[in-house]
């Protein structure tokens, strides 16, 4: 009953924010979990996770400029290219806590859960853990 669930996604952009909502749903599902806490997490360093409104696509638009805005692409320490990803991911967490109440997620209306891509595309790997109450 505890165990870990994983999925991968397919971003199709260097930065890309998808719902992840419905997926992180399922894996809850499977864990038949009733109460507890749900773990979502990223084991990657230039991804994230965060939780933010999905009923109107332009704040996603919004995080994604102002994200490139304050961490531009360019000239950095790190040689491989992609430090202002690092930086994205550090910025946004690779990991969110979510409550957990009769079988759901404990959302708000216009909340859903997030995968972050900041170095895509790429083949990217979400884990769930779900840890029921006592």
């Amino acid at each position: 009953m505890e165990d870990i669930f994983s999925f991968e996604l397919e971003t199709k952009s260097r930065s890309q924010m998808l719902d992840i909502t419905v997926r992180v749903r399922e894996a809850l599902r499977q864990s038949e979990t009733s109460r507890g806490t749900c773990v979502v997490y990223v084991p990657h360093t230039t991804a994230g996770i965060t939780v933010n409104e999905n009923a109107d696509p332009s704040v996603v638009v919004d995080i994604l400029e102002q994200l490139e805005r304050l961490v531009p692409q360019g000239r950095y320490h790190h040689q491989e290219g992609n430090a202002d990803a690092h930086i994205k991911a550090s910025l946004m967490g690779l990991s969110q806590t979510l409550l957990v109440d009769r079988g759901d997620l404990v959302l708000g209306t216009w909340q859903g859960i997030f995968f972050c891509e900041f170095d895509g595309p790429r083949t990217r790997r979400v884990m769930v853990k779900v840890l029921p109450y006592a």
